[in-house]
């Protein structure tokens, strides 16, 4: 019975592992994707590492609240027009909660074409 248990806990924990790696793999994919995206993007800017790793903590947060109240994923390409409008004002609604990141209206639009671009190519999900 005990063993039973034992082995009941050491599969809960497995598993917790896995979803934790997972998710910070999703992060720093995240983050990278942001990064690339804030380097090839006119009007898209984000400065230095941590000012990445908060925008990416920032937008996968405001996407996480979305997909709970809403209840469809944020991404550019993901619901078609809709997920890249609201990809679009994410990012340029989080310049404002992130003191390192710059995005006009335009880099805004440009930045989640090149998200969803990126979100095509790199295996995982970027937002």
């Amino acid at each position: 019975m005990s063993e039973d248990r034992n082995n009941d806990r050491n599969q809960n924990r497995t598993q917790a592992s896995h979803s934790w790696v997972g998710i910070i793999l999703r992060f720093v994919v995240s983050a990278i994707v942001i990064a690339v995206a804030a380097f090839l993007t006119p009007g898209f800017r984000i400065e230095g590492v941590w000012g990445i790793v908060v925008a990416a903590a920032v937008i996968s947060i405001v996407d996480y609240l979305i997909q709970r109240v809403v209840g469809f994923d944020a991404s550019p390409f993901g619901k078609g027009i809709t997920g890249f409008i609201v990809a679009a004002i994410v990012l340029y609604g989080a310049q404002f909660i992130v003191p390192a990141m710059r995005v006009t209206f335009l880099g805004a639009i440009l930045g989640a074409i090149v998200i969803g671009i990126l979100d095509m190519i790199i295996p995982g999900k970027t937002m």
